[in-house]
């Protein structure tokens, strides 16, 4: 059985290899192939590397509620959204009116990011490594934010957090919420590959 879980984590790394052609393959993709999908294995019993969750997408959303009485707030937003990720990001609009909001249906209200890929790989990096540890008296993330089915949502308070927003281009401070969508069943399984993947949970 050993012999066989070797094999199928050889071919899931020669696999990686080969889909990047022989060029540049993200730090965090290396990491998950070289070291997460064997420390799984053993931790879970999977039967084979195929059954190891992996990361599917990461979901940058930031809500502008105050666009909707200034409106270069949101390109502001949508501008650092795009220094962050290297993507250009998309508007999120109203889907119902709030005549108290003075809110009208398809009023922008905020924008998005969708990241897969090495893009996904390169920006979870980032975070993990440079962006959170600046967060000051910074003490880890909580381990309480799953949703039950694979995915773990961050909240950051500012978007100052990422060192390619500097404070004097900000428009506005504003916070974001940071989705990583896995292919994890249960909230167990999908800290486990967060953690292994170097999420800073804290400890207590």
């Amino acid at each position: 059985m050993m012999k066989k879980k070797d094999e199928d984590l050889q071919g899931a790394v020669n696999k990686s290899r080969a889909s990047s052609g022989g060029h540049y393959v993200p730090r965090l993709k290396a990491k998950y192939y070289e070291r997460v999908v064997p420390a799984m294995l053993k931790e879970f019993s999977y039967n084979n590397s195929m059954q190891v969750p992996r990361l599917d997408r990461v979901v940058l959303n930031v809500g502008m509620g105050a666009a909707v009485q200034n409106v270069k707030l949101l390109e502001g937003a949508i501008l650092e959204l795009k220094q962050i990720t290297g993507q250009k990001p998309v508007m999120t609009r109203a889907k119902k009116a709030i005549a108290g909001f003075k809110l009208r249906q398809g009023m922008p209200i905020g924008a998005k990011v969708t990241l897969r890929g090495n893009r996904m790989h390169e920006f979870l990096d980032r975070l993990m490594n440079v962006a959170l540890p600046r967060i000051r008296d910074f003490r880890g993330v909580s381990s309480k934010a799953f949703d039950g089915n694979g995915n773990y949502t961050l909240g950051l308070k500012e978007q100052l957090t990422f060192p390619e927003i500097k404070y004097d281009d900000v428009t506005s401070i504003h916070g974001m919420d940071i989705t990583i969508v896995t292919t994890a069943k249960r909230n167990d399984e999908a800290k486990s590959l967060l953690s292994h993947l170097g999420m800073p949970f804290r400890t207590s």
